[in-house]
């Protein structure tokens, strides 16, 4: 079958990839650049074992072999389950939540990177599939999960607050991506996030499903100073917590790299990125380096965000910081 050939073909070419060391090549290291747009994708309690080298993840192997992109080889998730995961790569902590349940004391007012990006005259928003509308606040809609979508703990705080305006349904997401945020998340439902279903058909729909909604993005963000970061919550229960990470996007050094990462080594980055405070534990993880080129179209800053995902806040300070959940 062709699928079957493409998906072989794939998984040699990514044996073939070089190891590259994140931290300390011995050529010159590219500084991290600020893209006009990044878009993160998180899915859902996945070993890096059970997506590399599946043939039910034909979509998501492509781009580890793809010529622009770098696959962490050593990236782990921080905890079990779930909700503390989401918490902690948008915001450095998991702001005391153990587990997937509503959070107390809302909405935080503590640094995150929303507000941070919003702060600094840029732009944020989160695009959740089967969210009924902009704002919406409840536990589930449809397949939707409040738990995968961390933003909404600060939305409309007084202090580090995210405008309902940027806690958009799916469907928002722009046809036109010069029109993005600086950085958005997407956050599939549960069942196209391979939270739902048995293995392979849970791992081929969330495949497919990337591919559909994001893979024409992916592909304009290799010509247009832009990223594409893949990520999951969380392993299975049970494990090392080895988890997929990749970068896709027009200033990326093609390869596999071994440096050890996490959500905080993730945050550390878009933080860097764009010259924005460190929220709680991301102040000590090393940003992700090594794998950046200088691209002609690289910008220092971001182009200014629309009007209707910016906030007139102010940051006033700057502190420190299981499978089927």
């Amino acid at each position: 079958m062709r699928i079957r050939r493409t998906v072989v073909c794939a998984v040699a070419a990514l044996a073939a990839l070089p190891v590259l060391s994140g931290s300390r090549p011995t050529s010159f290291i590219a500084p991290i650049p600020s893209p006009a747009h990044v878009v993160i994708v998180v899915e859902e309690n996945r070993d890096f074992s059970q997506i590399i080298g599946s043939r039910a993840a034909r979509f998501i192997n492509s781009l580890a072999t793809d010529g622009k992109a770098a696959l962490f080889t050593q990236s782990y998730a921080l905890t079990h389950p779930s909700q503390p995961n989401y918490l902690m790569l948008f915001s450095g902590s998991d702001q005391g939540v153990k587990n997937d349940r509503l959070p107390a004391g809302l909405p935080f007012s503590t640094m995150n990177l929303g507000a941070s990006l919003i702060e600094s005259g840029r732009s944020f928003a989160g695009y959740s599939e089967d969210l009924p509308y902009a704002g919406f606040n409840g536990p589930v809609h449809g397949a939707y999960a409040r738990k995968h979508n961390p933003w909404a703990n600060w939305q409309d705080s007084p202090i580090r607050g995210i405008p309902a305006s940027a806690n958009l349904p799916l469907t928002d997401f722009p046809s036109e991506y010069d029109s993005l945020p600086t950085v958005s998340f997407v956050i599939p439902n549960q069942d196209n996030d391979m939270h739902n279903g048995s293995d392979p058909e849970a791992i081929m729909r969330a495949d497919k499903w990337l591919e559909e909604h994001l893979g024409t993005y992916i592909q304009w963000a290799k010509a247009h100073n832009s990223l594409f970061i893949l990520t999951f919550d969380e392993g299975r229960g049970g494990g090392n917590n080895q988890i997929l990470t990749l970068f896709v996007g027009q200033m990326i050094r093609g390869g596999k790299y071994d440096t050890r990462i996490n959500h905080y080594s993730v945050l550390r980055t878009l933080e860097d990125m764009f010259g924005l405070p460190h929220a709680g534990g991301s102040a000590s993880a090393k940003p992700v380096d090594g794998c950046w080129i200088v691209t002609p179209s690289a910008s220092p800053t971001s182009p200014p965000a629309p009007e209707s995902l910016r906030a007139t806040r102010t940051c006033d300070s700057r502190p420190g910081g299981r499978h089927g959940s």
